[in-house]
């Protein structure tokens, strides 16, 4: 099995990495790819930047712990997971799971597995800035973990 693991601020290009769990010369009957965006609108208020942070030893053993369940768990091919830090803004892409392997439903499995725990797992802070209505008024605040992500990381 191929697998990367990148956390960085630039943004990445779908195309490219599609290509890549593509051509893992196996035979590979399926490729999936999940890519999460920066919600711009975050009810009564308007989101205007999001901030991501990570101990990068951390965040990586984290991951590399993930795709090694993932892995026990389904024939895969490829896995690539790709997260974003720093100043990030609405609209953006924040974080891509892509895998390949011999069967669609491997595939997707492992893609809504990888995603469900990352999210409770890897250790990411995220800094959102709002302006509040009806006044636009700017706060900044740390985002606390959702008991929904909670729940769908429990069902695997």
């Amino acid at each position: 099995m191929i697998f990367t693991i990148r956390v960085q601020t630039e943004d990445f290009d779908l195309k490219t990495e599609y290509d890549s769990l593509r051509a893992i010369s196996a035979p590979c009957g399926a490729v999936v790819l999940f890519t999460g965006l920066v919600r711009d609108f975050l009810p009564p208020q308007q989101l205007v930047d999001l901030t991501l942070e990570h101990y990068p030893v951390m965040t990586e053993h984290a991951l590399h712990k993930l795709v090694e369940q993932a892995r026990r768990r389904w024939l895969l091919l490829g896995v690539t997971i790709i997260h974003r830090t720093g100043r990030l803004m609405p609209g953006d892409q924040i974080v891509m799971i892509g895998v390949s392997s011999a069967h669609r439903a491997s595939a997707f499995d492992a893609v809504q597995f990888l995603m469900d725990k990352l999210k409770t797992i890897a250790p990411f802070w995220k800094k959102e800035t709002i302006k509040r209505y009806p006044n636009s008024k700017l706060e900044s605040y740390w985002v606390s973990a959702k008991d929904s992500d909670e729940q769908l990381a429990q069902r695997w």
